[in-house]
Order: C-alpha cells, then structure tokens, then sequence
C-alpha cells in the first residue's frame, strides 16, 4: 500500500490580510496529481484543515470539491481526515455518514461509551487494498482536548501521562482487531517534544500552560510502525525516530518560513515494513521575498524597493513582500513613504518589519523606580525614558518642545 501523509492545510487564512484562495486551489490541484502519479492507496490528514473553527462557505466548498475529486479520479482511494485545534470537530463530521460512503473516514470527536469510558473502537478504521482485503490498521486520533484523554492523577505531568495512555489503549484496541501481520500506524495533531518550532507556530500553535501540554515520542508504542502528526507547521522528523513525523503545512504560513521547504511524505507499507519512505516537495505557487536582506536605513530601503522589477500580467503571481526597515526614533508617514516607492512594483506588500538598536547596559544593571517614587516622576520624566527605552536614544528637542506643549493643555484643561 502506498500512503500519503499531510496536514494543516489551513483553508480559508489570510495573510497579512491578502487571500490564500489561489494558493491552497493551486496546492489542492498538485496534490490530485500527485495522488495519481504516486498511485496512493491511502491519503492522511491530519489536522487543521481549515483555518478557522467556523470557516467559510468558499472554505468548505473548496474542501469538499477537492474530497470529490480526488475519489473520482482514484475510486480505490482511501481518504482518512482527523479534526486538528483550528477545526470545528462536530462541523467537520457533519457529512460523515455521507462521505463514508466513499471511503472517507472523518474523526472528529472522541466518543464516549454510555458507561462514559472512550470508544476506542470508532477510531480505529482498517486500511484495505482494491481488492477490498485488510491490509492494516490506523489509529486515527484527532486533537484531544481535556476531557477526551484518560485523567492520571498522581502524574508528574497529567497530561502527557493522559494521552500517552489515550493512545496505549487505542493501540490495544487494534492490536484485538488485526490479524497476526498486520501492522498499525496512527495519526496526531499534537505538540511533540524536542520540536523545533518556527515563529507562527509558537505565537499560534504554541504549547498551552509554559509547554505543559507537550508530549515526547514515546507515548506512542513502539510497535507503531508510523505516526502521521500534524500541527507544527515545520516538516521534521521527531526524537530521531524515521517514522514518527511532522509533515509540515504546505504553503508558508509566515514570513518565518521564508528558507525551508513545503512537503508531503509518502511511504510503501508492506507488511510489518515501511519502504521507499520519500518527500515531495510542493512547488510554491506565490513567493515569499525579503527587501532588503538586512534591515537597513529608510533611505537604503527605498532605494532597495525601486530597483524591483514592475507588475507582471498575473497580479496572482506577485509575491508577498515583507520590508526590513532599521530605524533610529519614529518616522512619521513610514507606511506611505513605502507604498509610494512600491507603486507599479510586482510585489505585494504584506508586512513592514521595523528594529531599532539595541539597547545595551554596560553594567548589566536594571534601573527600577521604587513604588514611593513614582510620584516624583513628571510626565516628561517618563516619556524621555520611554523613547530612550524604545529607541536608543535621546528626545529630539523638537519633539520634547511639542509634549512639553501638550502637558501644558491638558493641565490647563484639567484647572478649567
């Protein structure tokens, strides 16, 4: 059996407010493509299929035209989605009963026995070749939250110890239903451990609770012979274990991931073995661009921006920019003076990253103003330390005239 693995596609986000329909549509056609030339028996998601819990109508259309596709052009297809954190789990299963119909296996929500202990049962889907033969087994666990996973009270951590026993008992329960050879693989959409994590991730997908909620690759038994995660949006392999592995989002997510490639994984499943384990690269269809390399002076960046080539003929094409600007206090109108030497460039401007220096202490002291002194600080006090904080360096007098100004209306207000 071949199998393809991928996952947080994020339906339906904007970046930096521009839309990403082009982008996942041209994503969505690669992966029909690949399906056929790859000849893949089963297709894996795991999690974050969309970007928003409630996504849109365009979202969902988008979703479920490419579900359709995919299994008239491969009747033998096998598709298996999990809900990850960013989906609606009951939205997601919504069509269930009709897609199952298809061959499409939903895992939404964690079932619940009427005793109230977990029905491991309904998430364990067997995987079948065209001759409609059971060949293995697949764990397909969504995104639990509390309440989903076993409560382990005297834990050092409760909940790495509650879904590393969530996913021992969903083992045991294929373990009951396969025969002697035949091998299990699961799914996740988690937080794993030892992660290497890009920005979007860790101000998005970050670890609940100071990294709490983080789980290590050996919660998953060893007998597993692949676990197809989702969630962290970086492609990696995890606790140097070849076959428990991040698949990665397949288009950028952030300038954050200007430097490393979008990927699926597909492997061979033969018998007890995984074979022939490879990534595919998906080609970018829109591209992310940095001017300049380095942050630099304003005047050295618009110099930079003018030099860009003008707009092509497919606006669709033009590549998201993210200007690096170094400033030394504030620039009033940066945004306008940007814009204006962008006019007519084949870019789109997605975000302006300003720094300023360093501040550095020699001493390596913090200055702290006690409590009973906070009284004696006048407002040019605090605002002079505010910019020197900010900018490195001192009010410009012009500046200090203009809020010495105001402070003087307002106390003239305020006696009124």
């Amino acid at each position: 059996m071949v199998i393809l693995h991928t996952a947080d596609w994020h339906i339906g986000q904007l970046f930096h407010e521009y839309d990403r329909t082009y982008e996942h549509s041209q994503f969505l056609n690669w992966l029909l493509a690949t399906l056929i030339t790859e000849h893949v028996n089963v297709l894996l998601i795991s999690g974050d299929v969309f970007d928003l819990s409630n996504p849109s109508a365009a979202s969902i259309k988008m979703f479920y035209s490419f579900l359709n596709r995919a299994v008239r052009t491969n009747p033998d297809l096998q598709i298996i989605i999990t809900a990850g954190n960013h989906d609606s789990a009951t939205r997601l299963e919504s069509p269930k009963p009709l897609l199952e119909s298809s061959n499409i296996h939903i895992i939404g929500l964690v079932e619940k026995k009427t005793d109230g202990s977990i029905d491991y049962e309904k998430l364990i889907i067997p995987l079948k070749d065209k001759a409609g033969a059971i060949k293995a087994w697949c764990m397909a666990i969504p995104f639990l939250r509390m309440g989903d996973y076993p409560i382990i009270t005297d834990a050092e951590n409760p909940y790495e110890a509650g879904v590393a026993s969530f996913y021992a008992e969903a083992y045991n329960c294929a373990c009951v239903k396969k025969q002697a050879n035949d091998p299990i693989i699961c799914m996740g959409h988690l937080h794993a451990q030892q992660t290497d994590m890009t920005d979007v991730d860790k101000l998005v997908e970050r670890a609940i609770m100071g990294g709490v909620e983080c789980i290590g690759a050996t919660a998953f038994p060893e007998d597993i012979r692949y676990v197809a995660l989702g969630h962290i949006h970086k492609a990696q392999r995890i606790g140097g274990k070849e076959h428990v592995r991040y698949c990665g989002s397949p288009i950028p997510m952030s300038f954050s991931e200007f430097n490393y490639k979008h990927q699926v994984i597909v492997f061979d499943l033969e018998e007890q073995d995984i074979i022939n384990l490879r990534s595919i690269e998906i080609p970018v269809s829109v591209a992310l661009q940095r001017v300049p390399s380095v942050h630099s002076s304003l005047a050295e960046v618009i110099n930079a921006l003018q030099q860009l080539p003008a707009t092509g003929i497919n606006p669709q094409l033009a590549p998201y920019l993210e200007v690096r600007v170094l400033l030394h206090g504030p620039e009033p109108g940066l945004r306008h003076k940007i814009e204006t030497a962008l006019s007519g460039k084949d870019v789109r401007l997605a975000k302006i990253d300003v720094k300023y220096p360093v501040v550095t202490v020699a001493d390596n002291t913090t200055e702290i103003v006690a409590e009973d002194n906070l009284h004696e600080l006048q407002p040019q006090d605090v605002f002079a330390k505010v910019y020197q904080a900010k900018y490195n360096n001192a009010v410009p007098a012009e500046l200090l005239q203009l809020f010495n100004q105001v402070t003087q209306e307002v106390a003239q207000f305020e006696t009124v």
